[in-house]
């Protein structure tokens, strides 16, 4: 799923850039040329991984609107001109991830927004797939309110396959991910535990085997 990000920049030609160049990397974005906008919008939608904030906006300054985004725990980068530090003291001290003064590379704001996502991402705690519900914080997967009992090494081999859907994964990186680097039996455990989550899960047909590299778990992007 791509990233969305909110930002709230009164420079159009900056504002427009910075979209056209998220966009290129696969986000999605919403601009606002002013903190009050962005501010009376986010009660109806809040649902951002990430807000790039001008300090110096009308109407509603980059700071103030960090305190009506703060409630909903969407990441901020401050990306101003103004370039004192006391502003950037008082953006990092009241809670933003980070802070970068104009002019700016495009590349090094694309590099600091990925970390910031990757240090700030809340933990997936639920999948779904080929209409199971696998709870990861409970260790459980459910068909509808059924609960399917599986054995500790098919539950986390589910998973890999479950977060790597649609992708073809080999035999040796399955053991690996699943049953650890040092373990030293033979791909044929792989086998024998796709066998067994095929018929438990009625997933014949989406576990595919890939000829001479191992499994992909099908499903709908």
């Amino acid at each position: 799923m791509s990233k969305r990000i909110l930002i709230a920049e009164d420079d159009t030609a900056i504002a427009r850039l910075i979209a056209m160049n998220l966009k290129a990397a696969g986000m999605e974005t919403v601009v606002f040329e002013n903190g009050a906008d962005a501010a009376a919008s986010l009660s109806a939608d809040h649902r951002y991984d990430l807000a790039i904030l001008d300090i110096m906006m009308p109407e509603k300054d980059g700071f103030s609107l960090f305190q009506d985004i703060k409630p909903y725990g969407i990441p901020v980068i401050f990306l101003t001109a103004k370039d004192d530090l006391d502003a950037k003291i008082t953006g990092l001290q009241n809670g933003a991830e980070d802070y970068i003064v104009k002019p700016f590379e495009m590349l090094e704001l694309l590099v600091r927004m990925e970390k910031v996502i990757n240090r700030t991402k809340k933990p997936i705690d639920t999948l779904h797939i080929c209409g199971l519900t696998v709870r990861l914080d409970e260790h459980r997967v459910l068909r509808g309110e059924q609960e399917i009992s599986l054995k500790p090494m098919e539950y986390e081999l589910l998973v890999v396959l479950a977060k790597h859907k649609n992708t073809a994964i080999s035999r040796d990186d399955l053991l690996s991910m699943v049953w650890g680097v040092n373990y030293l039996g033979e791909t044929r455990t792989v086998d024998v535990h796709i066998g067994q989550l095929r018929k438990k899960l009625n997933l014949r047909k989406q576990i595919v085997t890939v000829p001479k590299i191992g499994y992909r778990l099908e499903d709908e992007i």
